[in-house]
């Protein structure tokens, strides 16, 4: 009992501590995730370089490329759009509350990568029911993909309907303040029927570090090409001789390109909504615009998602359902990223000649 209490405490403290500490902290964190996977490679090279491993050295020359290639697949996932939905989202969520979220992104991407690690382990170990869990039309794929996408579409519509809430009170606060009016407490906050309605399923998530469940859970799937892709790569690395130190590296490798992407995306959305909502006079219309923007987003790839669920889990064969099972967002989700640079960048570009031309 004194352990828990000590671990809580702990918690505490690490959460006043500064800002830039605790983001020295989360990036410390996806730093040692790159020297781990160094480490793994190396070690496995240099393991089988010795004398007598015959097959296990004549496959080596494969391991960095295939490490290497494990690092664009983890970086590819990240942009994922159902990755930058939660994360912004959350974010978005937490920073209304008054909090510096720092270590949502990493915590997402650490719960999402910690399904490929556990596969990764258990495909170098010989476990063959990975295969089944990959295979589609199997009941494990099934269960799976249905646990996957139905946390995921469930999520996303809460966290679209409770942002969106704040985007309706930030829209009509932003009128008041054309009108003449100014900014009141609580004008940036999601509050009312859905507000309400979303306090208890959304009350687990208070902190962070509550999101590595959700990306655990989003993870489970095996629903991109990506993670399939990856896993597939590891087993046949394996069949080619390279050593199950290089192999382990594969899928640490791809955690620590995703967390040092989401990581990244984080904290940019924390500042960018921090700006915004700790100066709300100036930025209330940037604000408005972004909340906007994550809300359609998650409420989007939430409508995608759902249906793909539904279609999956009664088989339906419905137009609308199968459509919205077979849309690929892979590759938008570097159309929204694009989308609130562009805003972000447009917003800075206004507030800099707003400034010269108030100095002038």
């Amino acid at each position: 009992m004194t352990t828990l209490t000590q671990f809580a405490a702990m918690y505490r403290e690490r959460e006043q501590l500064p800002l830039r500490t605790r983001m020295l902290f989360a990036f410390g964190a996806v730093a040692a995730l790159h020297v781990a996977a160094v480490v793994l490679l190396l070690s496995g090279s240099l393991g089988a370089g010795s004398p007598g491993t015959g097959t296990a050295a004549a496959g080596q020359p494969l391991a960095l490329g295939l490490v290497f290639t494990a690092y664009l697949a983890g970086i590819k996932h990240s942009y994922d759009w159902d990755h930058i939905a939660a994360i912004d989202n959350s974010t978005r969520k937490f920073v209304a509350q008054r909090k510096d979220p720092v270590s949502v992104g990493f915590a997402f991407s650490l719960g999402h990568s910690s399904v490929v690690i556990l596969a990764g382990v258990l495909v170098v170990g010989g476990a063959a029911m990975v295969g089944q869990f990959m295979e589609d039309g199997t009941t494990g794929n099934l269960v799976l993909g249905l646990i996957g996408s139905g946390v995921s579409g469930l999520f996303l519509l809460a966290m679209g309907l409770f942002n969106g809430s704040a985007f309706l009170r930030a829209a009509q606060a932003y009128r008041n303040v054309q009108g003449g009016g100014e900014v009141r407490d609580g004008d940036l906050e999601a509050k009312g029927f859905v507000a309400r309605l979303l306090a208890k399923p959304l009350s687990r998530v208070q902190r962070p570090r509550n999101i590595y469940v959700i990306g655990f859970l989003f993870g489970l799937g095996f629903d991109t090409a990506t993670t399939i892709g990856l896993l597939v790569m590891t087993t046949a690395a394996s069949l080619a001789g390279v050593s199950p130190l290089a192999l382990l590296a594969l899928p640490l490798a791809f955690t620590a390109a995703m967390t040092l992407c989401d990581t990244t995306n984080g904290v940019a959305m924390m500042r960018m909504y921090r700006s915004a909502i700790h100066n709300p006079q100036r930025k209330l219309g940037f604000n408005t615009l972004i909340t906007g923007i994550s809300a359609v987003s998650a409420l989007f790839i939430s409508a995608t998602t759902l249906g793909g669920f539904f279609n999956m889990a009664f088989g339906l064969e419905d137009p609308l359902t199968t459509w919205l099972g077979a849309v690929d967002l892979g590759d938008a989700g570097l159309l929204l990223v694009a989308v609130l640079l562009a805003v972000w960048g447009i917003a800075a570009l206004r507030g800099r000649m707003k400034g010269r031309s108030q100095t002038a």
